[in-house]
Formats: C-alpha cells, structure tokens, sequence
C-alpha cells in the first residue's frame, strides 16, 4: 500500500474527492469516493466526507492499496484518428481522457478506445500501456503518437530519447510575459513537500529545457507557444509556474484567482504539432492539430469578443 501526505495550497474550499482526483493524472474521482468510504483517506488525522471542503494548511493524506490484476477491455469509441498506417497511430487526445488504465480507472481510457480501434499494439510497455510511447495529461489535450508494433515502439522511445521528436505546444498563462521568447533551463524532479507534483529541484532532478515564444498579450493573460527540448512530466505546467506564469486552468501548479470566469476544464495546453522520422520508411513526418473549442473560446474572451 502506498500512501501520500499532501498539503492544501492553492485548493482551498475545493471538495476533499475532487481535490484527491485532481492530485492523479491516472486515477478517478469516482475510485477516490470509495477510497474515502473505506476509510483510506484523512485530513488532519480525521476520516471526513467526500463533500468536505477543504482549508489552508489542511494536510490530507491518502492510501492506495495495492492494484489488483485485471484484463483491460477494448470499447468502441469516436477517436479523433489523425494518422494510422501498419506501423504507427496518432490520436488528437480530448482534454478530461485518461492516456491509460491505472487503479480505479480500468475504463474510458484512450488505450482502452484503440484496442477496439485496432489489434496491433507494441508490448513493451506491459499490458496497462500498449502501444503507449509518450504520454500527455489527462487534462492536456493534442497529439499523441502510438506504436502498433515493438519495432515501431523502439524506434519511437529513441527519437525521444535524443530529443528529436518535435513537440510544440500552445498555452494560454497567466500574467504578461514580458520577453517576446527565451528559453527555460530548469532541472525538474519530484516535490520534496508533495510527491505527487513536480517541481525545480538542484537535487534528485533531470535536465528539462522549454523554448518558449510569446505570440499575443492580452490584459492579464499571455497565448505562448512552446517547444519542448525535453520531455519531463508536466515540464510546461512546472516551468511555467516556476517563472510565475502558471497555465490558465491549471489547479495544481497555478492560482484559482487566475483561472475564475473562464469555461474550461483543465489546463489551456495544446499538443499541437508532433514531428518524427517514421519507425519503418525513415521519412520525417509533421502533423498539426487545432486548438479545441474550449481553448478558442478563451482566446475570443481575452479578445474582448
């Protein structure tokens, strides 16, 4: 049983099962409702309701049993299939989707919609993640490629790891980025104070590099496009926040002041390009994506429209 000690920041007067969700890419609001029936979450030492709201310095802590072994089921679903052939899969992501299955959230995943979408998956990330190379958040949306085979998945794993793969990414944030680009070289590892976030740490860290460009300036907001050099977890969201310009939606890195009055759900972040040499033909290929309608109607708003 793994068990986390979290303190409230930002969250204030958030209900404790939403908080808990919000804390877990992978796992669901509705497994951390049972979680809290059975007795496996506290705050401040006390067993309290999903419904309880929580306040500043509240210290929640949480345990996870063990995952039991389970078959994960192929479910039809819409999928917004951008590119497929034998060898490899892109999928535009929608923001809310889980990339794969983890305890207490065994379905609706996006694994779960291409398995029923197609019976060639890579292995070599185990059967909770096939075909699964990269990941994005849960409350990410854009592109994301998938390895229909283990050659494929090699081959994809090492651009990555070289860093060849282009990543570019579009974030609305809070504040005015006052440089029109730059490039942020900040090494990034788990948060000693809460292990379930990230952080800029000298110690226990990997190198992560962001390029970034400011493309417009509203009011109180900036519309940023990114380039990841690097591909550490949540490394836009950490960087960003870092700086002191943390992504518009953003619960966990940023400030709730910043993101009242706007209709969307999770973090303003868009994968929008993803570029690669093919596993199999060595061709360099490009594939963009819009923004979804949620983001463009933030954008409209900041416009005065």
């Amino acid at each position: 049983m793994e068990s986390y000690t979290l303190n409230v920041e930002n969250q204030t007067d958030m209900r404790l099962d939403l908080f808990c969700a919000s804390q877990f890419d992978d796992l669901s609001r509705e497994f951390f409702k049972q979680l809290i029936k059975d007795d496996h979450v506290k705050v401040n030492g006390k067993k309290l309701k999903g419904s309880y709201r929580l306040k500043a310095d509240d210290v929640v802590v949480i345990e996870i049993p063990e995952a039991k072994a389970c078959e994960i089921a192929a479910e039809k679903m819409d999928l917004n299939i951008v590119y497929e052939d034998d060898h490899v899969l892109l999928v535009n992501k929608p923001r809310g989707m889980v990339v794969h299955p983890a305890p207490g959230n065994y379905s609706g995943t996006l694994v779960n919609g291409i398995m029923a979408h197609t019976g060639f998956l890579s292995t070599i990330n185990g059967v909770m993640r096939p075909g699964i190379v990269h990941r994005i958040d849960k409350d990410t949306s854009g592109l994301l490629m998938i390895a229909k085979n283990n050659k494929a998945h090699q081959s994809l794993a090492l651009q990555l790891k070289e860093h060849s793969v282009i990543r570019i990414y579009y974030a609305v944030v809070a504040g005015i980025v006052d440089v029109n680009e730059g490039k942020i070289d900040m090494p990034i590892g788990r948060d000693p104070k809460n292990r379930l976030k990230m952080a800029v740490v000298p110690e226990n860290s990997k190198e992560a590099v962001t390029h970034f460009k400011v493309i417009k300036r509203f009011e109180k907001h900036s519309l940023v496009r990114f380039q990841l050099e690097t591909g550490r977890t949540h490394q836009i969201r950490v960087h960003m926040a870092a700086i002191g310009f943390p992504i518009l939606g953003d619960t966990v890195y940023g400030k709730e002041v910043f993101n009242k009055g706007f209709k969307i759900k999770g973090q303003c972040l868009h994968a929008q390009t993803l570029g690669f040499v093919h596993p199999e033909w060595q061709n360099k290929m490009l594939f963009k994506t819009q923004v979804p309608d949620d983001f463009l109607a933030v954008i409209k708003r900041l416009n005065g429209a």
